[in-house]
């Protein structure tokens, strides 16, 4: 019988009131605590190379970060993420090299049950979201479960991006629709 943490993982329904998933959740929490009021570049590295899946040898992550468990979570080589990101990972995220968010971007795996009497409960489930390299997602922009961006990806400041997108492209609007293509 699988955990609630593989079913969740695995995108699969799950109780989100977990006794596992619920000490993982207060464990990322003290951890970004330290890390948001920590100065310490040094310091913030080494929680986040603890908290993250997997980490590239150079990142950058302003404060304000917000996660669900962190574990999640992989960023390729050279990731910056500006002030006040918020990466929702019940399910995988993963990001390539050379990527950049802007302030106030917010990734999203957790979704609910449209069925209210389902949704009033604790069972979620998620949908991952892979960000391609040298992907740049403007300041305030969401990507929501389920997300797939390809390579050299430039999402505009706002933009709500509600399904999958090739590489080469400039995305803006709500919801997000391709504005330009990228002759590279």
């Amino acid at each position: 019988m699988r955990t609630e943490k593989e079913k969740m993982i695995n995108g699969e329904m799950y109780d989100a009131s977990d006794v596992e998933l619920s000490k993982a959740r207060k464990n990322a929490q003290e951890r970004l605590r330290a890390f948001n009021q920590s100065l310490e570049l040094k310091e913030n590295n080494a929680i986040i190379k603890d908290l993250f899946g997997t980490t590239g040898k150079s990142y950058h992550i302003n404060s304000g970060l917000i996660v669900d468990y962190g574990f999640n979570i992989h960023i390729g080589e050279n990731f910056y993420a500006n002030f006040n990101c918020t990466l929702l990972d019940i399910c995988p995220i993963t990001i390539g090299k050379n990527c950049m968010l802007a302030p106030n971007v917010q990734l999203y795996t957790a979704t609910h049950p449209l069925d209210p009497e389902k949704r009033n409960t604790s069972i979620e489930y998620g949908k991952p979201i892979t960000l391609g390299d040298n992907v740049w997602i403007g300041g305030g922009a969401i990507i929501i479960p389920g997300v797939s961006l390809g390579n050299n990806v430039v999402v505009g400041a706002g933009a709500v991006v509600t399904k999958s997108f090739p590489d080469n492209v400039v995305l803006g609007g709500n919801p997000a629709k391709i504005i330009k293509v990228l002759e590279l």
